[in-house]
């Protein structure tokens, strides 16, 4: 297998997570670590269903893999995550050490590895983690976007079954 095909091997991994968290109502946001060669953790969007605004899909992966790894420091580790990572899930990548990340779809409101802010390598950090975005970009921004689409058409479809059940239409 070609580097090239390695790489979307493992997106193609982190978009079929990304699927689970779509199954389970939240944002199909997928991400799988690798060290080595191997998966050593792999996480998928669970704020709504843990109650917890810190499970996002890469601090689910970061998680694991320390767990795996029996440490914090997850050096040469490589994270590839279908959205861009927002400013809480680069800090950890940061203070886990991770050594690259590979995202597909930015995050254009929110992205924290070059969209609107670079906290991966900002100058203040003592660890900097490479980035490159755009692995199967496509793909995981049509994955995002059906999602909001169908979400949206749902909001609508449930206000106006509330309007006509009050007679308001």
């Amino acid at each position: 297998m070609t580097d090239i095909e390695q790489k979307q091997h493992f997106m193609r991994h982190a978009m079929a997570l990304a699927e689970k968290a779509e199954a389970e109502g939240e944002v199909p946001v997928g991400a799988v670590l690798v060290h080595e060669g191997k998966v050593i953790g792999e996480g998928w969007n669970r704020l709504i269903g843990q109650h917890d605004a810190t499970a996002h899909a890469e601090m689910m992966a970061l998680r694991q893999g320390g767990k795996v790894l029996s440490n914090y420091r997850l050096l040469d580790a490589e994270l590839y995550v279908t959205l861009e990572p927002c400013p809480m899930c680069a800090s950890a990548m940061v203070h886990s050490r991770i050594g690259k990340v590979y995202f597909g779809a930015p995050d254009l409101k929110t992205g924290a590895a070059g969209s609107t802010m670079n906290l991966l390598s900002y100058d203040g950090v003592n660890h900097h983690v490479e980035s490159e975005g755009g692995l199967l970009e496509e793909e995981c921004r049509h994955q995002l976007q059906a999602f909001f689409k169908r979400r949206r058409a749902e909001k609508k479809a449930e206000k106006q079954a509330r309007k006509a059940k009050s007679g308001d239409i």
